[in-house]
Formats: structure tokens, C-alpha cells, sequence
């Protein structure tokens, strides 16, 4: 999940971004944040201030270096030095993940942030230990029932930025239809996607969506590789699904295991956090991507100012936090262009909601109700409400027109 962040568009961002518990006080609480297990909290001066970040990956796994983007957008924003940075590359989710966060905070770290699912119970209980010291923890959901003051989690409307490049694929799909490389009927995606989670699934079922909404003959396979980042596994699941008559891939992995497949074998493909052009120059389209830098700047400034961190953020195409890469002229269909800025301005202002339940079928009806093992009820005026009650992806919903196979 990797991109490269703007410094200059995340300076411009900070302020609006950087408004803490202070000022929410006085304000609606923005959708998918919410305020909870508050406590005092001391201000830092800046030239006293660490920050440490635990991260799965480096910087060549796309996920990671999306974050750590995100990471020197803030450092930038901020006016924060090198050594004021602290960062544990390549974690694995175990106790490591712990030993990695007392590590930070007996450092000095006033703040930590930690990028990946299975890390959380680590952080959890770091967070027990070092209550003086906050901890973000992203993709995320206990913060909250942790009863912790000091834990939190965030994550991004990333379905809104899938849904858009889905839109792209699906312009690709019908330029090959008119053109006499396939029929409609052969209008088939491959997905290569990480795990069964919710995650996974809201943003693999937002990407059709997306896609189908141009190019209604579209249906979609999904292989799961059950791990994040092996770029032999997703290489392997991609040619896999080529084979089974898929015609465009895209991915929820971490590497660029499957725009080398789409290259090799001439099939175009949208990726995930990345620009895939490096690898793909012939047939990666775009890349559903993330812009870690508001949220980072947000919290860290928060430190700085001594004010409250929302326990769960997250924030959409509207305030910054997602985008789609850049789009690649030589592959894309004529008027995608056009079409992604017609689809984004519609995110933005609210009269197109990626999960619109007139859109999509379960088993050929529309649902009308969807409750989580709580009992929170998602669907409401006609849409789900994705990212809006936690900011945990919670569709995990397997939509008619899509197959998915362990």
C-alpha cells in the first residue's frame, strides 16, 4: 500500500487536519471519529518531541511505504528533525511488535503509530504499560473497548478511492469490448486479495462496484493468497486467474507481484497504494491509493498542543485521505479522464455512496438491514454506511456477480 505523498499539499492540509479534541469540542464529530476514554493531556515542545513508528514492512513494500510518506509529510509539516523520527522496519506480528513499542517509548517516544491488523493486541498492551505515551494504531478496532485513554485507531474511506479506480477499469473493459477483444460476457476481473476480512472484501466488492457501474457485464474472481505482502504468492494467484479467463487483475497485496504478471502476460491491471508503472509501464492503469500524512499530522500535533486524539478516526476523498495514483495515459480508455473527475466530484459532495444497495444483490434481493455482531445497524438511507459507525472496514458482504475461493 504505497504512494508518494505531496509535502507541500500535506503543509497546506495540516491545519485543517490538525484540529484536535479542542476544537471538536465545538463541532459535529467528523464521520468515522469518535471521541472517548479522555483524559488530561500535557503538551510537548516541539524540540523535545519523538516519534516512533512500527511498521510491517520498509520501503519497498507499497503498504509500509505509503505510511512512511505519510511519516516525513508530517515531519515536513511539522518542522520536526531526523533524529525526531524513530522507525522499526520489517515487524512481524508477534512479540516483537511489543518489544518493538517499549523499545520507542523507553527512547523517549511521546508518540507511537503501528501499521498493520495483528499488531493491535501488541500495542494494547504497551499501551497499559506507558499511559503517558499515545499510541495510533491503523486498520484497527479496540481502541475504544480497550478503555484505554491513551490507544487509538484510524484508518481512511479507502473504498471510495477503490470504487474510483474500479470506474477505470471498467472505461478499460469497455474500450476492449468496442474494439472486438472480448465480449461483453468475457468481461471478467481477477482480484488477488490478501485475507478474508472485511478489509479486504469492502475494498475488492467498492472496486466492482466501480467498475460495473460503466461496464455492467463485469463479474469478478477472487483468489485469497492469505498473506500481505509475498510477491511470489500474488504473482502466482494473478497468472493463476489469467489462466482462468480474467482479463484485468487488481490486487488487495502489498507488492507488485501481480502488475509483473500483468506486464509479462499483456493483461491490463489497477494496483493498490503505488504507482505500478515502474513494473507495468504497459498495462498498469492506476493504483487505489491512501494519503497517511493527514491523520499522522493530525495526532502528532495533538502531542504537540496537548490536546485529546478522537479514539477512532477516519476521513475520505473529501478531507485528502484518499486518492487515486496517477493516471496512465498510454493504457487508460479515452474520457477516463473525464469520467474519474465526474465520479470523484460525486464522492465529495456527497450524491454518489459507493455502497448504494440499489446497486448491488445478495442472492438476487436488495438488502434493506445489515447488523454487525453488536448490533449496530449499517444500512439506512439506502446505502451502507461504511467507515461511518468505526472506522474499521465492516462490509463483508459477498455481493452477486463475484466468486471468491480460498
Amino acid at each position: 500500500m504505497k504512494k508518494v505523498v505531496c509535502l507541500l499539499m500535506a503543509i497546506a492540509m495540516v491545519f485543517s487536519f490538525a484540529a484536535c479534541k479542542k476544537e471538536e469540542k465545538n463541532a459535529s464529530t467528523p464521520q468515522g471519529s469518535q471521541t472517548g476514554n479522555s483524559s488530561v493531556v500535557k503538551g510537548v515542545a516541539k524540540d523535545d518531541l519523538k516519534v516512533g513508528f512500527i511498521y510491517i514492512g520498509d520501503e519497498n513494500e507499497g503498504y509500509t511505504a505509503a505510511h512512511y510518506y505519510g511519516a516525513k509529510a508530517m515531519q515536513e509539516a511539522l518542522g520536526l528533525k531526523d533524529d525526531q523520527l524513530i522507525f522499526k522496519w520489517n515487524t512481524p506480528e508477534d512479540e516483537t511488535c511489543y518489544d518493538a513499542a517499549v523499545d520507542l517509548a523507553e527512547q523517549g517516544c511521546n508518540i507511537i503509530f503501528a501499521n498493520s491488523f495483528n499488531f493491535e493486541p501488541f500495542i494494547i498492551q504497551a499501551a497499559k504499560e506507558y499511559p503517558e505515551i499515545q499510541f495510533c494504531h491503523a486498520t484497527g478496532y479496540q481502541a475504544k473497548s480497550s478503555g484505554l485513554a491513551n490507544m487509538h485507531n484510524y484508518f481512511t474511506s479507502v473504498y471510495e478511492s477503490r470504487y474510483v479506480s474500479g470506474v477505470v477499469a471498467g472505461m478499460k473493459l469497455n474500450e476492449m469490448i468496442d474494439a472486438g477483444k472480448i465480449t461483453a460476457d468475457q468481461a471478467v476481473i481477477g482480484y488477488v486479495g490478501a485475507f478474508p476480512f472485511a478489509e479486504v472484501i469492502s475494498g475488492y466488492t467498492s472496486f466492482y462496484l466501480g467498475a460495473r457501474s460503466v461496464c455492467p457485464s463485469a463479474t469478478m474472481k477472487v483468489t485469497y493468497v492469505n498473506n500481505w505482502s509475498s510477491f511470489d504468492l500474488e504473482k502466482e494467484a494473478a497468472e493463476a486467474l489469467i489462466a482462468d479467463g480474467c482479463v484485468f487483475i487488481s490486487q488487495h497485496s502489498d507488492t507488485t507481484g501481480p502488475a509483473t504478471a500483468c506486464e509479462a502476460k499483456g493483461v491490463p491491471m489497477v494496483g493498490y497504494n503505488i504507482s505500478m508503472t515502474s513494473v507495468a509501464p504497459n498495462q498498469a492503469l492506476t493504483s487505489a491509493s491512501i494519503d497517511w500524512a493527514p491523520y499522522v499530522t493530525y495526532a502528532t500535533k495533538c502531542v504537540l498542543d496537548g490536546e485529546e486524539i478522537v479514539v477512532d478516526w477516519c476521513k475520505g476523498y473529501a478531507d485528502g485521505a484518499d486518492k487515486i495514483t496517477e493516471l496512465n495515459e498510454k493504457v487508460i480508455a479515452a474520457g477516463t479522464a473525464d469520467k474519474v473527475a465526474e465520479v470523484e466530484e460525486a464522492i465529495k459532495n456527497g450524491t454518489l455512496h459507493v455502497f448504494d444497495t440499489t446497486t448491488w444483490t445478495v442472492d438476487g434481493a436488495h438488502l434493506d438491514s445489515y447488523k454487525d455482531d453488536f448490533g449496530n445497524e449499517y444500512i439506512s438511507d439506502g446505502y451502507f454506511h461504511e467507515s461511518e459507525l468505526a472506522s474499521a472496514p465492516a462490509f463483508n458482504i459477498i455481493i452477486d456477480g463475484v466468486t471468491a475461493t480460498k
